[in-house]
């Protein structure tokens, strides 16, 4: 999750790498654009405040630049901000937006533009609502809706040691990425050696990229409760502290409801209560790359035979068709 010192750092020491890039001449993007959309894209221009076709939209949907349809945002982080342009928290990527410093009309703000084709988008602010605390204020003609449709949504939730819990749903079919971090505690950016002296509060977990048409987020959730134990308070097994405890790291209001219902769900199955956490919104904090993968690079390391390979195998034995070919 993006914060404004990321925002900052972009905008000051340069923009992460696009994963493609388009660039035509002024006559050809005349050619594909309405004169309104070009004078907003490609001029750097501002509609009118209200006036926007996706200003009052909050329907389930995919956004992207009206120039070369890259994604860049998507329903679930729109919110209404009162300022008469549509506004998101965060972008679809982190290197979907760039980020400059704008200083015209006598003001310095921070200018977002499509890292694809440069399309100017609008500005971004610092006075969102948390975790991000960012307001992505965007102009309805600098974007196009590309689906109605969320082929790839992200969830948060930790079991213990993330390098268990990473290697579950790397397994699981409908799982795109798993990313280990921290996440639930008070500081931002917290390095592995600060979240295990259990002073940050924050809890070892993983952000999961799923397909919902796929894989629903109960059933990922029934997984989750499944392949370790949620009724430990701050443990599992020999790994003791706050950070490894049992936590549900709900996006919104509709997850929070199916996580408190599958945790009734699934109380039945465990004979002690299940203490996991459930929370709203909180930013997630990539660890190291030397905690990604760990699972898949060192499956012949004692921690990984004694503790992480009989999860997997629980995994392969209760839902077998879940598993990914």
């Amino acid at each position: 999750m993006l914060t404004w010192s990321d925002v900052i750092k972009f905008a000051n020491n340069g923009n992460p790498q696009p994963d493609r890039r388009v660039e035509k001449t002024d006559a050809e993007w005349k050619e594909i654009l309405t004169p309104e959309q070009f004078q907003i894209a490609r001029l750097k221009g501002t509609e009118r405040a209200g006036t926007g076709e996706f200003c009052e939209r909050h329907e389930p949907g995919l956004y992207g630049c009206v120039c070369c349809g890259t994604a860049l945002f998507d329903s679930r982080v729109k919110f209404e901000s009162g300022s008469g342009w549509p506004s998101f928290t965060q972008p679809v990527k982190q290197n979907a937006i760039k980020y400059e410093k704008d200083t015209t009309y006598g003001m310095i703000r921070v200018e977002i533009m499509c890292n694809t084709c440069d399309a100017h988008q609008g500005h971004v602010f610092p006075d969102g609502p948390e975790p991000s605390g960012l307001r992505y204020c965007v102009n309805s003609a600098s974007m196009k809706l590309l689906s109605t449709e969320l082929t790839e949504v992200t969830a948060i939730v930790g079991g213990g040691c993330f390098w268990c819990t990473e290697a579950v749903f790397q397994r699981v079919k409908g799982v795109s990425k798993v990313e280990s971090g921290f996440a639930g505690g008070q500081i931002s950016n917290p390095t592995y050696r600060e979240v295990v002296s259990g002073r940050t509060n924050h809890a070892e977990v993983i952000q999961i990229t799923y397909n919902p048409k796929e894989l629903s987020y109960a059933d990922l959730l029934r997984i989750f409760f499944s392949t370790h134990d949620p009724t430990t308070l701050n443990r599992q097994g020999y790994d003791m502290g706050t950070q490894y405890r049992s936590i549900i790291i709900a996006a919104d209001e509709e997850e929070l409801k199916i996580a408190e219902e599958v945790k009734a769900e699934m109380a039945q199955y465990f004979d002690d209560p299940i203490v996991t956490e459930i929370t709203g919104p909180a930013a997630f904090y990539k660890a190291d790359e030397n905690h990604q993968n760990f699972y898949n690079d060192n499956p012949e390391q004692p921690y990984c035979q004694a503790i992480i390979t009989p999860k997997v195998n629980k995994l392969r034995a209760m839902f077998k068709d879940r598993l990914k070919d």
